[in-house]
């Protein structure tokens, strides 16, 4: 009798979520939870409205504001013209469809893929789906997450269904202590530099080894989160105790028996020790030190105590040519140390680096120094209980006596959708999680790294390396 092979992570959530196969080799999945924000909701509420099509399942359908508000800790529902527009379409259509909506002052508001895992709407085993792109972030606590597009919005809000193609598997093995200092977020910048930004495309990721199972779950998502940027839709790590114990209690997570039910399941979801994985990539994480960019992509990254590449050592001529266009538009010298490049601005939060243990990172390096007179730095807490949280620990306090803006949760300066956005050719150290043209402004620099080392260059003005800053506890 032929022995049953073992099976990944992810091919036992998707074959669990398969309703049929369709032709073609397309697979029609089930729909576990849909979050909508503010660019998308209206929208695709209003394109299943002239269908004369009605939400199919409200009760799984969570809406927040975050992409297009303002940040501003006085906003109001007007704080920019076209979030004002957006916010009032989407609370007069999900008033109208039943679903549930997390509104401006709602203790649960927040970047979706923060709320998501604070709430316990995000669950070991569940198919998540978002309009945007870092819906991967779920992955963290073990959910099959992915984004998609604004046809595929409308889609799910009717049917709650989706047609996917089912993509190759691929594990990539960390293993090791990480250094001092050296978070989850420098850890997949640092992946991303060596493999590249398509390395994951057509591919379900998922994160194994030593140093993932040593990781909390707030740096399992912020690790999960750019799985994008190695262009894999998809990103998981297994569940594990760790993800149990932060599940237990959550508003939405399965209560008493339920919850024991659940747990049964969830166990049974870890890869298969006999598992075949169609890519296997390892990587020893006593190599990395704290990462920074210094281009216009993800994979444009060095450790801190790195030079700036030089393009002319580079054999490959398109590479090459790519390489002088990114050292251009970022107004550096090749051959030069990174460190000590002066900065205009710094931006801590996203739903990369938005959580309360990226605010505590970032405030121990803050904490009885002062923001640079030549910097202007935002704190924008990644949701309403992180900053809530924050303010109970007494870091808004830290920040602002530092002399960084306290703000209001959103997207704020990561995508500059809400009209926060850098003047042209300021120089920014970001926490969030891309650093393409334009995308903090027009003709904006932007450098991407953890919250303790944006706090550092926010502190000292320039590009710096946290390592050398004393008292970080």
């Amino acid at each position: 009798m032929q022995a049953v092979p073992g099976r990944t992570l992810f091919e036992k959530v998707w074959a669990e979520h398969e309703i049929m196969l369709l032709p073609g080799g397309v697979s029609l999945l089930r729909i576990d939870r849909h979050l909508i924000h503010d660019l998308e909701a209206g929208p695709g509420l209003a394109r299943i409205e002239r269908q004369n099509y009605r939400v199919r399942r409200p009760d799984l359908t969570f809406a927040t504001p975050d992409h297009a508000v303002s940040s501003d800790p006085l906003r109001g529902r007007d704080s920019n013209s076209r979030g004002g527009e957006l916010l009032r379409e989407m609370r007069r259509r999900t008033a109208v469809a039943g679903v549930r909506l997390f509104d401006l002052g709602d203790a649960n508001q927040g970047i979706v893929h923060v709320i998501g895992p604070e709430l316990g709407l995000t669950l070991p085993g569940s198919m998540i789906v978002c309009g945007d792109s870092h819906t991967c972030t779920h992955g963290g606590l073990g959910a099959l997450a992915f984004g998609i597009g604004s046809s595929e919005v409308a889609h799910v809000l009717a049917t709650q269904t989706l047609r996917q193609t089912r993509p190759k598997t691929m594990r990539i093995q960390v293993n090791g202590a990480l250094a001092p200092n050296v978070t989850s977020k420098d850890l997949m910048l640092f992946l991303i530099g060596r493999l590249g930004t398509a390395a994951g495309r057509g591919h379900a990721v998922e994160f194994a080894g030593s140093t993932l199972r040593n990781m909390d779950i707030e740096a399992r998502l912020a690790w999960c989160n750019m799985s994008i940027e190695l262009g894999a839709k998809i990103g998981m790590i297994a569940p594990d105790d760790l993800t149990y114990t932060y599940l237990r209690d959550r508003p939405f997570a399965p209560k008493g028996a339920l919850f024991d039910r659940a747990l049964n399941y969830w166990r049974q979801l870890p890869s298969d020790p006999d598992a075949a994985f169609d890519r296997e990539e390892k990587f020893d994480a006593g190599d990395v030190a704290p990462q920074i960019t210094w281009g216009v992509s993800p994979q444009d990254v060095i450790g801190i105590n790195e030079l700036v590449p030089d393009p002319g050592l580079v054999a490959d001529s398109r590479t090459r040519e790519s390489m002088r266009a990114a050292l251009n538009y970022m107004g550096l010298e090749p051959g030069r140390p990174i460190e000590g490049t002066d900065i205009d601005w710094v931006f801590i939060g996203s739903c990369a680096n938005g959580r309360l243990s990226d605010l505590r990172a970032a405030a121990a390096v803050a904490r009885g120094r002062k923001v640079a007179p030549n910097v202007r730095a935002w704190i924008v807490p990644g949701s309403e209980a992180v900053r809530r949280a924050a303010i109970g620990e007494g870091l808004d306090r830290v920040f602002i006596e530092a002399g960084f803006e306290w703000r209001a949760p959103g997207c704020s300066l990561c995508l500059g959708a809400n009209g926060e956005i850098l003047p042209p050719k300021a120089r920014s150290v970001s926490t969030s999680n891309r650093n393409f043209i334009g995308r903090q402004g027009p003709e904006a620099r932007t450098h991407l790294a953890s919250p303790a080392m944006a706090a550092a260059a926010a502190i000292q003005g320039k590009i710096c390396d946290v390592r050398k800053f004393e008292n970080l506890s």
